[in-house]
């Protein structure tokens, strides 16, 4: 063989190592970009899960406190409509005892006065 021929061999030996060795150091650097884009992929899904479940816990803790307004709202006006009835009840009793009062028995009699006493007479009719 020639010197130009080995040459050229040694050229193509030459290109070619260098090839492999190129694509070597893109596949390495294309792994660990792969493995960077990974790992930030998942930072990512997890940061998102973080802010889905603050963001639940905030609605959660709202939801708590709109139900625990209602619940204190009804019961005060449960209290009132009771304090309501409980006031008219008493009214009613009131007036229907004194009206009993006034017409549990119509008084009839006759009284006279005798000397030194008085004398009464008194029938009591219940109705």
């Amino acid at each position: 063989m020639d010197t130009q021929n080995l040459e050229k061999t040694a050229i193509k030996i030459q290109s070619w190592w260098r090839g492999n060795m190129v694509r070597r150091t893109l596949l390495h650097s294309a792994l660990r970009a792969w493995v960077i884009q990974c790992w930030w992929r998942s930072m990512q899904a997890k940061m998102l899960e973080q802010r889905r479940r603050l963001a639940l816990r905030l609605y959660t803790c709202q939801e708590w406190a709109v139900v625990k307004v209602q619940a204190q709202v009804r019961m005060w006006q449960a209290r009132r409509r009771f304090l309501q009835a409980r006031q008219a009840a008493c009214i009613i009793q009131s007036h229907w005892r004194w009206h009993a009062s006034q017409t549990r028995g119509l008084i009839r009699g006759r009284y006279e006065v005798r000397a030194s006493r008085l004398e009464l007479d008194i029938e009591i009719l219940m109705t």
